[in-house]
């Protein structure tokens, strides 16, 4: 093996090692996105469900409470919300970062093709070069 097939191979592993990395990165990414979606959904839906007692005495209090909980719930929302932002914003960074380490591998994969195209023609032209092989002892029968 020539030294640049080597040099190749070695780089080769290395973008393979990366791009997997890279991928895993992306895959957490998602499952981060995905995760901050579900508590946005979670924290809507308690918001919504937070009403106040109609009956009984301390209505007034009740309602108080209901709409300070309503309101840090809604606070939490947005917060919530930021938070998709971020995740869909890092999703978009691993996503990047993905293709690149694709592409860098692709081109590395390329220069290996290359590279055995080329010692396969140095191969075929050692062939050619050489002398004829015995010559034929017998007529034809």
């Amino acid at each position: 093996m020539p030294r640049s097939a080597k040099k190749l191979a070695r780089l080769h592993r290395v973008r393979t090692l990366q791009l997997d990395q890279v991928r895993a990165a992306e895959v957490q990414a998602q499952a981060r996105v995905t995760q901050e979606f579900q508590l946005r959904e979670r924290i809507a839906g308690l918001a919504a469900n937070v009403a106040p007692a109609t009956t009984g005495e301390g209505f007034a209090a009740t309602l108080m409470a209901a709409a300070h909980y309503r309101d840090r719930l809604h606070q939490s929302a947005h917060a919530a919300e930021r938070r998709v932002e971020v995740a869909e914003q890092g999703l978009e960074q691993a996503r990047a970062a993905t293709r690149e380490a694709r592409r860098d591998q692709s081109a590395i994969e390329k220069l290996i093709a290359r590279e055995q195209t080329e010692a396969a023609l140095k191969a075929l032209r050692a062939l050619e070069e050489l002398p004829p092989a015995g010559k034929n002892r017998h007529d034809l029968c």
